[in-house]
């Protein structure tokens, strides 16, 4: 993720958690990026033909995870399970 390890995601998550609105307009940009890795790399990793693109991939999963729905908590554990894939 860029310069910014996976504590410093946690920790701007927390903040985020505890109110900080501020930590949230820090922590999508770094989110962002490295789920545009991950899915570039599954995309690869499948047929070479396929026409569906990174960024079409991510901003799917970006749409799921800030469902109005979804608590700051349940959003940080959906980053951390696809941290560890």
């Amino acid at each position: 993720m860029s310069d910014v390890s996976s504590d410093d995601v946690t920790k701007l998550l927390k903040e985020w958690s505890a109110g900080e609105a501020d930590s949230l307009g820090r922590l999508v940009p770094v989110v962002y990026e490295h789920l545009h890795r991950m899915a570039g790399r599954f995309i690869r990793a499948e047929h070479p033909d396929n026409s569906l693109q990174a960024t079409a991939l991510v901003n799917e999963a970006y749409l799921r995870l800030v469902d109005v729905t979804m608590s700051p908590g349940r959003i940080a554990h959906t980053f951390s399970r696809c941290r560890r894939r």
